[in-house]
């Protein structure tokens, strides 16, 4: 599915969290996603994050890695314990971008990691690529 077919679907019925502690970012990375019809929702730290997971039930996360409270490797690691959010995709924005990071992050279970400062063609082609995932798990659920 390309970028356009995406922005067609009628995608209002999922919701994606967007998470960072510096609001700049929220915003910004809430602008590049003004084109997609789903919902938006922010948190500013990772037990935020997870009292939105629990509430707002998003179908993907974007999560930093360097927040107050908990991290976002907390977040990752909390979220995959939890058998009830097996499904959640998890991309990291991080300007934390060593080997060492990556692969942490990806160990914990992360589905993608992207670097910041994050390109809008980098994050469109991940949305989408997140999205066909979610989109095919749920057919393949359906049967």
């Amino acid at each position: 599915m390309d970028a356009q077919q995406m922005m067609d679907r009628d995608l209002s019925a999922y919701k994606v969290l967007v998470v960072d502690d510096i609001n700049l970012n929220l915003l910004l990375v809430r602008k590049m996603l003004g084109k997609y019809n789903f919902v938006t929702i922010t948190a500013m730290n990772g037990q935020e994050a997870l009292e939105k997971i629990e509430s707002e039930k998003p179908v993907l996360v974007l999560l930093d890695l360097m927040m107050p409270v908990l991290d976002g490797y907390d977040v990752i690691r909390r979220v995959r314990a939890d058998g009830a959010y097996k499904n959640l995709r998890i991309v990291v924005l991080s300007a934390l971008n060593t080997n060492e990071n990556v692969v942490k992050a990806l160990n914990l279970g992360a589905d993608e990691f992207l670097t910041k400062p994050i390109t809008m063609e980098k994050l469109y082609e991940s949305v989408n690529t997140q999205f066909e995932m979610i989109l095919a798990m749920e057919a393949d659920s359906r049967g």
